[in-house]
């Protein structure tokens, strides 16, 4: 029996995740997408777009994002989430995928990698986010004051949803109203406010430098050279503690690969995915 797309929730890990799956009968290939920090799936609605037409595609609401529920049970650390989005791919039954993520997903991407190697047969990092450190101590014992969700409502307010944009694209022509619309609608409820202040609690540091050694996965490092929020630098060195990548670099582009770039960004997942060892530098 053919499958048709599917775009909902399902209850995960004690929490409700918001999806979107688009299966491909026609295609041995999947890829799951995980967005960045501030964003959902909408960043990957061009690409999405291209890739549901040749290969099966299952797009996550990383938790408290987007459509996803936030929970005040719920545990916003990367373990978690990465062990959340485990649980996903197996309620699809789905094996041997390709992960795609983008900044903060990145970072995810590779605590699953980390976790579990044996679910992937490659990766795919845009502008990853790497070697930050865990919130500092004053900052985490002050989130439990009460009501400090509102003070990180009114940072996001006062940095504003365009500011945030023009600060992760070169390009800044391509901002409309449905981009800043698409961004904005997670935000204007206080749920989600609540739960990045947990986040704030929550969120270890990214993988050091000594596990990311120990990661096999073939992985495809695509950045831009204009990314203000984590510059070519960081790529540069992820590349080099990463035993088996590739590292590729987008002229004139941000840090919103799949807002700015998608045609080429869905053509270097095409040729990645149809070949399995890396070229050479």
């Amino acid at each position: 029996m053919e499958q048709t797309e599917s775009i909902g929730y399902l209850p995960v890990n004690n929490i409700n995740v918001f999806y979107e799956f688009y299966p491909n009968q026609a295609s041995d290939k999947t890829f799951v997408l995980l967005h960045g920090f501030l964003s959902s799936t909408f960043t990957f609605r061009h690409l999405i777009s291209l890739l549901k037409k040749e290969y099966q595609v299952l797009s996550i609401d990383l938790p408290p994002f987007g459509k996803s529920a936030k929970c005040n049970q719920y545990v916003y650390s990367y373990k978690n989430l990465a062990q959340t989005v485990i649980k996903l791919t197996e309620s699809f039954g789905l094996k041997k995928m390709t992960f795609i993520g983008h900044s903060m997903g990145g970072q995810i991407v590779l605590n699953i990698l980390h976790m579990m190697p044996e679910l992937a047969d490659k990766a795919i990092l845009l502008c990853s986010s790497a070697y930050l450190k865990r919130s500092k101590l004053p900052l985490i014992l002050t989130s439990y004051i009460p009501y400090f969700h509102l003070f990180v409502k009114y940072w996001f307010a006062r940095t504003g949803v365009k500011k945030n944009l023009q600060d992760a694209l070169y390009n800044h022509s391509i901002i409309n109203d449905e981009m800043i619309n698409g961004y904005l609608q997670p935000f204007l409820e206080d749920e989600i406010f609540v739960a990045l202040t947990r986040m704030i609690r929550h969120r270890e540091g990214d993988l050091p430098a000594e596990v990311l050694h120990q990661i096999k996965t073939p992985c495809l490092l695509l950045w831009g050279d204009h990314d203000n929020s984590m510059p070519l630098k960081v790529g540069e060195k992820l590349n080099k503690d990463l035993v088996n990548s590739k590292l590729i670099v987008l002229k004139e582009t941000g840090h919103a690969l799949p807002e700015e770039r998608p045609n080429e960004v869905y053509e270097y997942i095409k040729n990645f995915s149809g070949n399995f060892q890396l070229a050479a530098d």
